[in-house]
This record gives structure tokens, C-alpha cells and sequence, in this order.
């Protein structure tokens, strides 16, 4: 895999032409939505076929994976765009392999809501391992309010062999937690019995694969009474046959230049799960400091500390395509960020002429620019170079795997790096 960084004066066509690939699979493979304008800094990923295949009539992915010794998910992973599709086109050309050196198979983690678009969602489904459906409130009572019908959801990720997942948290339909309905479940163990009894006629009701749980703010005090509530839970659920993961989003402190984290002892936890995915939304909120959002500097001090109490096999390092754009200066608890794609921030910094710019230590892209009316402003975003960099931390650190916040939109390049580095573990 070579990252091609777009240079002054580069087109398209020049890079397609050094490359000897053509336009339209460099555009198909990186997603790219500003090939007549590129954009200065902009990444572009150059990954060869080894093998490519003519479709011809008659020819399904099924006939074509098994004459070629591999998958139809691994043909899904190659050639993502045949997932809108209901048939093959004679003639078409199909990746069976890159020529890649690909050696591990991860574990992958995504998170939806209900409203996912249907087309992006079976994108995803071949680079995905653990599907976690964001649906599931619990209340003070120990009863669990669903906000949709996910059961469509449920068994097309099945499909796919992607292992659905109930999310339960008590996050209230505005999207904010609750820490008074947190404190309640676990302090009263009627509650908590209730709870997992309601939890476990849904997991076996809908055809979930196991239950992933969030609390928010695990902390000093409140860590062991979580742990006791786990250890509870999760024996029952693995008696049943689920899968039980939990997502950890670390205490950090974002209203600094400089993130922080506290140093909870995670390791009381790991014994009763399968897995702990490391997600903190604190580092991609709108109101926070102006910076990269997951830097891996700071994810390097976490990982480090994270795999000297935590077996690193049981951790699933979280992953944002997520891109922030801030109007300067910068007020703490004023100044507002606006979410944006990594193309979209590409398609400004094009429009603009403004050349985008590569924070090392951090390992994202970022630049500076005036809108119309004058105000300047900073975006902080992610491209194949971040992506890059936090795939390889899986393996040399030794993790499970990654977990995406959010697989709502399909990210082409993202998952085209992904897809050059590792297989996907399915069930």
C-alpha cells in the first residue's frame, strides 16, 4: 500500500498515470468526490490488483469466490460497490486480490442507529465483525425501552455473518446519560435482577449475539460497585450461550490543549467479558478544545497503560471518521464545532487553495481557512495517513481489534486501509 499525497500541480489523471491504475478505480477505491479539484495535501491510496476477474454470465460471487479459493466477503471487501447491487454485470472487472500481506485476522466493532441508511449498511456488513445497534434504554426500574425495529437490522447482519449486538445504556431519547438512573441500577440488586432478566428475553426474542454495555464515567468510586454488578450479569449471559462486551470510555480531561486521562483500574473488569472497546465521545464533542480527535500520541500513553493491567487480546481500540470544524477563537464552553467529512473538509481546503497540513504526533490532517463572512476557522480531521496509523497500533500492541464510532456513512477510504492490513474475523 503507498499513501500518495497530492502535490502541487498533480491531477487525477497524473497520479493515475504514474500509478498505472485507472481514474475510475482510484476514484471508486478512495471514495473521492472532488477529482477535477484536488486538493493540495489531499491522500490518495494506491493499492495494486493481483488478480482481477471479468465477470461472465452466469457468474455469481458464490461461483467466483469458490473458483478463486476465497470469500464472498472478501470479494465484498475488494469491491465494495457490488453490495448495492442485485446482480453482476457481464464484462465488469472485479478485484479478487490486492497485493497486500495480509497476515492477521482482527475483530471489528461497529456502532448504528436504526435509521441507517440501508445501502451504506451492507457496505459495512463484510468489514464488520460485532454490529452494535444503538437502541436500548434501561430505566430506573430495571425495564428497557427500544427507540425502533432493529429486527431487520438483526438478520441481515446475520447474513452477512456479523454478530449483532444489544446496546443497553441509560441514556436518556436526547442522548444525554443518566447518572441518577446509572446510580440506581447499580446500588439496588433487584433492580439490576431485573434488568438482565428483561435483557435476556430481547437478546433471545431478537436474535442478538450477545449484549454490549455501556456506563458512563466509570470512576474511582464507583468502579468496584459496576464490577459486582458485571460479574452478576455477565455469568447469566455467558449461561445463555452471549457474548458480553462492554464500552469503556476513558476519564479525560479535552478543555486543554493538552488531553489528559485518569488511570482507572480496568483490570477488575476484564475477567467477565469478551471484550472492552475503548470509545471516548468526550474527544469528539462539538464544545471541546480545537484538536485532532483521537490523537495517537495520546492514544500510545492510554494503550500503554491500558495493556499494562488488560490482557491486550480482549481490547478493541475505538476509531472515528469523524472530522470537527471550529470557528476562531476559540471560547471554552461557547464555541461550537460542526461535524464534517473528511471529503467535505477536502472539497474547502480545494475550493480555497488552501494546501492541508499533517500534525505527526498526532497523526491528523488539519488547516485553516475564512469562510464568506471573514471568520477563520480550523478543521481537525482524519485521512488514510490516521487511519493508517491506528490500524497498525492493533498490531503492535496485540489488540482484538477496532471499534468504529459511527458506521453511519460509509468512509471508502477508511475501510480500503483496513482492508489492506487485516482479515475480519466473522461467526
Amino acid at each position: 500500500m503507498v499513501i500518495h499525497i497530492v502535490q502541487p500541480g498533480e491531477t487525477i489523471n497524473s497520479i493515475s498515470e504514474y500509478y498505472k491504475i485507472p481514474v475510475d478505480r482510484l476514484i471508486l477505491e478512495n471514495g473521492i468526490t472532488n477529482p477535477g479539484n484536488l486538493a493540495v495535501g489531499q491522500t490518495i491510496v494506491i493499492v495494486q490488483p493481483e488478480t482481477l476477474y471479468t465477470v461472465q454470465a452466469g457468474d455469481t460471487l458464490e461461483s467466483i469466490a469458490k473458483q478463486h479459493g476465497t470469500t464472498p466477503m472478501e470479494l465484498l471487501r475488494n469491491n465494495p460497490y457490488l453490495s448495492d447491487r442485485e446482480s453482476l454485470y457481464v464484462g465488469e472487472s472485479i478485484v479478487i486480490r490486492y497485493q497486500t500481506n495480509k497476515s492477521r485476522t482482527i475483530a471489528t466493532s461497529g456502532y448504528i442507529f436504526p435509521f441507517v441508511d440501508k445501502s451504506v449498511f451492507k457496505k459495512t456488513l463484510p468489514f464488520l465483525s460485532y454490529l452494535t445497534i444503538f437502541n436500548y434504554r434501561a430505566t430506573s426500574e430495571g425495564e428497557i425501552i427500544s427507540s425502533a425495529d432493529d429486527t431487520e437490522l438483526i438478520q441481515l447482519a446475520k447474513t452477512y455473518g456479523t454478530a449483532p449486538m444489544m446496546f443497553v445504556s441509560t441514556m436518556t431519547g436526547e442522548g444525554i446519560i443518566s447518572r441518577e438512573v446509572s446510580f440506581k441500577i447499580l446500588s439496588d440488586p433487584s433492580v439490576q435482577d431485573r434488568l438482565i432478566e428483561n435483557a435476556l428475553q430481547i437478546l433471545k426474542t431478537k436474535g442478538f449475539n450477545g449484549i454490549n454495555i455501556y456506563t458512563e464515567s466509570i470512576n474511582y468510586d464507583n468502579l468496584n460497585i459496576f464490577a459486582e454488578f458485571l460479574e452478576r450479569a455477565a455469568a447469566k449471559f455467558h449461561a445463555e450461550g452471549f457474548r458480553v462486551l462492554i464500552t469503556i470510555t476513558p476519564a479525560t480531561n479535552i478543555n486543554t490543549p493538552n488531553i489528559s486521562f485518569e488511570k482507572i483500574d480496568y483490570s477488575k473488569l476484564v475477567e467477565f467479558v469478551d471484550g472492552i472497546l475503548l470509545s471516548s465521545y468526550d474527544w469528539a464533542r462539538t464544545y471541546s478544545y480545537p484538536n485532532a480527535i483521537f490523537p495517537v500520541n495520546v492514544l500510545r500513553e492510554l494503550l500503554d497503560y491500558m495493556v499494562s493491567i488488560i490482557p491486550p487480546e480482549k481490547l478493541l481500540l475505538g476509531v472515528t471518521a469523524l472530522g470537527y470544524d471550529w470557528t476562531l477563537p476559540y471560547v471554552p464552553g461557547a464555541t461550537e464545532a460542526t461535524l464534517i467529512s473528511y471529503n467535505s473538509a477536502v472539497q474547502i481546503a480545494a475550493e480555497n487553495n488552501i494546501p492541508i497540513q499533517f500534525n505527526e504526533a498526532a497523526q491528523s490532517p488539519y488547516f485553516y481557512y475564512m469562510d464568506v463572512d471573514g471568520n477563520l476557522h480550523v478543521i481537525w480531521t482524519k485521512d488514510a495517513r490516521s487511519f493508517d496509523a491506528r490500524a497498525r497500533l492493533v498490531e503492535e500492541y496485540g489488540l482484538q481489534g477496532l471499534s468504529f464510532w459511527t458506521v453511519m456513512k460509509f468512509d471508502a477510504q477508511m475501510w480500503f486501509v483496513i482492508n489492506t492490513q487485516y482479515y475480519i474475523q466473522k461467526f
